[in-house]
């Protein structure tokens, strides 16, 4: 599903955020990267990234820690505020139908600590509020 943008801090924060908050629950960086933007006209021009999202037919090359290949980032239905998309993996020197990244691999990128675990330790009294309000003062700017 589409969601809102989400704050530059997280690239950083882990913890756990309150139930009645948005994305509620516990949050780890679980792969870090950058993807390359290889989407093409059927002629095979180079279309940029909004045309593709608009299209909703977006190729990305992911060139992350844990998720590596091109992948094909699909709409599903029509546009509309809870747009529906698949992330499809395309046949690559990457590609290993048998790969369970999420499964064999399930800790975090920057803390090396499992969903599990950072429910057990619980997020330091305040750290969510602490993040939610730089998040704000960033989002007024």
């Amino acid at each position: 599903m589409r969601t809102e943008d989400h704050p530059l801090q997280y690239l950083e924060w882990e913890g756990v955020i309150p139930e009645g908050e948005y994305g509620a629950g516990p949050m780890i960086v679980w792969d870090r990267g950058v993807f390359q933007n290889i989407s093409e006209t059927r002629g095979g021009q180079p279309m940029d990234l909004s045309t593709a999202i608009e299209k909703g037919d977006v190729k990305l090359l992911m060139l992350g820690e844990k998720i590596k290949g091109a992948y094909a980032l699909v709409r599903t239905g029509p546009s509309s505020d809870r747009e529906k998309w698949l992330l499809i993996k395309k046949r690559d020197d990457g590609a290993d139908a048998r790969r369970r990244p999420t499964s064999s691999q399930p800790e975090s990128v920057i803390s090396g600590r499992t969903i599990e675990q950072v429910l057990d330790e619980e997020a330091e009294p305040g750290q969510f509020q602490r993040h939610r309000a730089r998040r704000g003062r960033a989002a007024r700017r």
